[in-house]
């Protein structure tokens, strides 16, 4: 077995240590929105449940050569910002959204999503996400440096859910229905494959 010590590889080899070994990993496709009124939307997979009591997600968004992407921006400026859970059927639009643009276009505009407003919060989601969350900021943690963070940690609190009729069924969502996808490494996603359960000892 190979025994690798981080600190004296490039960012790029730890990068591709870390997407290749922890794998599934589920998509966050993020809303967000500017204080110019422009309708941000990014996904990223460095995302997860931190608690359900309350209920709170995490995201970590990188700093590409240091610089704070528009999301992370957005969301410490305006506190708010919609959570989707990226699926087979919209998947291929969320990609689109992955392209670099300058802060005063819409990645929702270019990949011809439907902007819908939220209940709670400012922020629209997306109406293409069978599962919406509406988050308010709750914790952002500069990580990495003090004089060069390359990554913005951010804990937003869900203050309302939306999920599809379709997929809902006495209090529990459908993984099948749901379909959603996630993020492997390059350009590899993955689909739910066999499900099998095993009980938890008592």
């Amino acid at each position: 077995m190979l025994s690798i010590d981080p600190a004296a590889n490039t960012e790029r080899e730890n990068y591709k240590f870390l997407i290749g070994s922890i794998i599934p990993r589920p998509i966050a496709f993020v809303t967000t929105i500017s204080n110019d009124g422009i309708l941000n939307g990014a996904p990223f997979s460095y995302f997860n449940i931190v608690t359900a009591n309350p209920p709170m997600i995490s995201l970590a968004i990188q700093r590409p050569e240091g610089r704070q992407k528009d999301t992370a921006r957005n969301i410490i400026e305006v506190k708010e910002f919609v959570v989707h859970i990226v699926d087979e059927q919209n998947v291929k639009k969320v990609n689109k959204t992955a392209a670099i643009l300058p802060p005063d276009q819409s990645e929702i505009e270019l990949a011809n999503l439907t902007p819908i407003e939220s209940i709670k919060i400012s922020v629209p989601g997306v109406e293409e996400a069978k599962i919406r969350m509406e988050c308010v900021l709750e914790h952002s943690v500069e990580l990495g440096g003090l004089e060069s963070p390359g990554c913005d940690l951010i804990i937003g609190k869900v203050v309302q859910f939306h999920i599809d009729n379709e997929i809902y069924e006495k209090g529990r969502i459908s993984p099948r229905g749901l379909s959603a996808v996630s993020r492997l490494a390059g350009n590899n996603y993955a689909k739910i494959g066999e499900i099998f359960e095993i009980e938890r000892p008592k």
